[in-house]
């Protein structure tokens, strides 16, 4: 999407959601350093995203046993569950395609929505789920004008998302886009604790789409 599309946007203000945010050498703050964010929604009032190259040591085998979900599809099990971000890390957050019709998702164009609510899950562990999927826990947010001050300061990176090859191929690339001291590095996604002190507005902003899985 592009600012023409939203008239509600101020004419200076560029949607970069379905964009990657590549964290560049310009990044200052240590925990944003070799990471690469999904931007999932991007408005004048902040942006939501998450990180999608930080596995965690959990498959979503693991995961869903934990949540008494059966996979029929066993080729899921082995996929990683990756650290969204450091808001709210208790909360899960599918990013798939195709976007299909869910209880609890931003949709993101036509093809790819990120779904916080359970039923994403349960259609998946029924084999009727999105053929493609990327399971993170917790997300990366930024309040007004956050996102903008640090793309202007050259902390990161834009780069067009391909809803097709979403989960497959553009990850693996964007990650090589990556400055090589970076690459190597576990790092947080996203704003800092010290920067986002108080989530409350981001939740303000997303009430019914920030839902942990139940």
């Amino acid at each position: 999407m592009t600012a023409s599309q939203h008239p509600e946007h101020p004419a200076y203000f560029t949607d970069f959601s379905n964009h990657f945010l590549v964290a560049m050498p310009a990044m200052a703050d240590p925990n944003f350093s070799g990471t690469v964010v999904y931007l999932a929604e991007h408005s004048p009032k902040g942006a939501l995203g998450i990180v999608v190259n930080r596995p965690l040591e959990i498959d979503l085998g693991n995961l869903f046993e934990r949540i008494s979900l059966k996979l029929q599809d066993p080729s899921f099990a082995s996929q990683p569950v990756f650290s969204g971000g450091p808001v709210q890390n208790d909360r899960g957050f599918v990013l798939h395609s195709p976007a299909g019709t869910f209880n609890s998702s931003i949709h993101v164009g036509s093809d790819i929505a990120l779904t916080s609510s359970k039923d994403v899950l349960e259609a998946v562990a029924e084999g009727r789920g999105p053929e493609r999927l990327l399971m993170a826990l917790g997300y990366a947010g930024w309040g007004e004008g956050q996102l903008e001050e640090e793309i202007a300061a050259n902390a990161w990176l834009t780069v067009p998302a391909s809803p097709w090859d979403l989960i497959d191929a553009d990850i693996a690339l964007i990650f090589a886009l990556q400055p090589a001291h970076q690459t190597n590095r576990r790092a947080v996604v996203g704003p800092s604790a010290s920067s986002l002190r108080d989530p409350a507005p981001l939740r303000r902003l997303w009430p019914q789409r920030l839902n942990n899985f139940h």
